[in-house]
């Protein structure tokens, strides 16, 4: 992906010398640990942040080895102008977009940190990978997930790393469209359990990455293989994927996120369509 010389957006806030913890710690979660977990991550879905990776990421699980991986420096530039470039990028697709649909755009933060840092929604954590807080709707990312894509997710190449983003951002689009006011109101009228209206949550965001995908195709800053390393991204974090490398067998009801083909299905609808109106996951 073409990124270099491109506009940086001015909404990003660089805390990596600030950390507290030390680069990729990992916290064990086992047993009732887990339950713990589980009711944690439904609590902080009710208002709106995405912690459901917790539960499906092998970096929690006590049996998992931690890796010697060549993470980004805690002042690596590059990272945090990459993630920069990006996040401008996205502002400039769903400014356009939200001013199509007659609405304005009202651009996230994103915080780079690393190993921990506070948020209005509690410590974030390296283990939890990327997220979104709606509460004071903004990003928050540990650079060295980028490495953590490539070594053990199986994903990399700047174009799948701008996906990460970019679905990240799709929460925040979904907070100021009142996506998740809807569904707090929907649950009180129906019997669709909370894993499966965060998998129809987490596939819509991916759509919304695949619309973003969509414009930087356009501008002709994708290079070839950029497109299937993206696409390889999307199976590789698929929840029967990730839950059949760590324990052998797939349990479909506790899925937060979507399959590997879900997951790559929707981001290619948004990519291909380049329409939001196609994005509608809740009503397929």
């Amino acid at each position: 992906m073409r990124w270099r010389d491109q506009r940086e957006s001015d909404n990003i806030e660089d805390r990596r010398s600030q950390s507290g913890s030390e680069l990729g710690t990992r916290i064990p979660i086992g047993g009732k640990g887990r339950v713990v977990l589980f009711i944690v991550v439904l609590i902080a879905g009710y208002y709106g942040v995405d912690l459901t990776g917790l539960l499906n990421s092998d970096v929690i699980d006590l049996n998992s080895t931690p890796q010697n991986s060549a993470e980004y420096a805690v002042d690596d530039p590059q990272a945090a102008k990459f993630t920069s470039v990006i996040l401008a990028s996205t502002e400039d697709y769903w400014s356009q977009d939200f001013k199509r649909l007659g609405k304005t755009y009202i651009p996230p933060k994103l915080v780079l940190y690393t190993g921990s840092t506070q948020t209005s929604c509690g410590t974030g954590q390296t283990f939890m990978g990327p997220f979104y807080c709606s509460v004071d709707k903004t990003v928050y990312l540990d650079t060295s997930f980028y490495q953590e894509m490539k070594q053990r997710l199986g994903g990399g190449g700047d174009f799948a790393q701008g996906y990460v983003i970019a679905h990240e951002i799709g929460h925040h689009v979904q907070n100021l469209l009142g996506t998740f006011n809807q569904l707090k109101q929907f649950k009180q009228y129906s019997d669709v359990s909370d894993n499966q209206l965060s998998v129809k949550l987490e596939l819509q965001a991916d759509c919304y990455a695949g619309l973003w995908g969509n414009a930087v195709q356009k501008q002709n800053l994708l290079e070839v293989g950029d497109i299937e390393q993206a696409l390889n991204t999307t199976e590789a974090i698929g929840d029967d994927r990730l839950q059949r490398q760590r324990d052998g067998y797939v349990v479909p009801d506790s899925f937060t996120h979507g399959t590997s083909k879900q997951r790559y299905a929707w981001f290619k609808k948004g990519f291909d369509s380049g329409s939001i109106e196609q994005c509608d996951t809740f009503t397929e």
